[in-house]
């Protein structure tokens, strides 16, 4: 017969086994084997979630900044009320050139501006349907395109970035009534012109230069002379892949002067412009 001493073990026994069950329970149990049951780690989920949150931040990075951009240069947009929005923009020149005063391909004009944005100018107007020129083209031919109103950014090549010059042709490539070329010599790294009005700054990343575009490129509330005028290339005029070369030397006595003085009859125009004849273009619209 168990004595009292026994019965004392086996209730502490039985305690005990009862609260390992218990204990087994409250941790969700024991795997076979006798090891406890691990947690798996949702590796799969938890890399989805990154690569959405970075995908996220990437757009807003590079979407954002053009979306500010873009709602900061529409500030300056023209209307009825404010028909030249340039005035407002520190450090634009602003200058009244007559039009229309044209001439020959081998005469030159005695510029009063470097670069020139307005004056007598070349009858043929420098191909503005947002091109690139990899190299200087002539300056009579690229102030006939700010008549059509066009927007010239010019830069100095020994002045200019490779990252800025690309960030610039970025602004031009492809865009209507838009067209870029170097200008070598010129005294600051960048120069924006439109007919009659010119900004110069010393970084592509100036708000400034879109601020101008906003505000002159296509403006028809009286910023270029031809309204309506095309940009487009005029076959056998003008080669836009072999234009005429940018002509770094003085003028000279001979060069026409800024008030048209010197010109001959059929180069002096009052009229449309060189290419009144032609289709004009379909005009964009000045955001666009």
């Amino acid at each position: 017969m168990p004595s009292g001493s026994d019965n004392r073990g086996a209730r502490s026994s039985a305690k005990s086994a009862k609260a390992i069950k218990a204990a087994n329970k409250s941790s969700g149990g024991a795997r076979k084997g006798g090891l406890p049951k691990q947690r798996q780690i949702p590796w799969l989920t938890i890399g989805a979630a990154v690569a959405v949150i970075a995908l996220i931040a990437l757009l807003a990075v590079n979407l954002v900044p053009k979306y500010q951009n873009k709602a900061e240069a529409d500030k300056y947009a023209p209307s009825a009320s404010n028909p030249d929005p340039s005035t407002s923009i520190e450090g634009v020149v602003k200058i009244d050139y007559p039009a229309a005063l044209h001439v020959s391909s081998s005469q030159r004009v005695a510029y009063d501006q470097t670069p020139p944005f307005g004056g007598p100018h070349d009858a043929t107007w420098a191909t503005c349907t947002g091109v690139v020129y990899p190299n200087a083209i002539r300056t009579e031919n690229a102030v006939h395109s700010l008549e059509h109103g066009a927007v010239w950014i010019a830069y100095n090549p020994d002045k200019v970035s490779d990252a800025d010059r690309q960030a610039l042709a970025d602004r031009v490539d492809g865009k209507s009534y838009m067209l870029m070329s170097p200008y070598p010599g010129m005294d600051s790294p960048i120069a924006v012109q439109s007919w009659g009005h010119q900004l110069k700054v010393d970084s592509a990343d100036d708000p400034r230069i879109n601020q101008f575009v906003a505000a002159l490129r296509l403006n028809n509330f009286g910023a270029y002379p031809e309204k309506g005028a095309s940009c487009s290339t005029i076959p056998g005029a003008f080669d836009p892949d072999n234009p005429p070369a940018f002509d770094p030397t003085p003028p000279g006595p001979g060069a026409v002067s800024m008030d048209g003085k010197g010109l001959t009859p059929d180069t002096s125009e009052s009229g449309a412009g060189a290419g009144a004849g032609l289709p004009m273009a379909p005009q964009p619209a000045p955001g666009s």
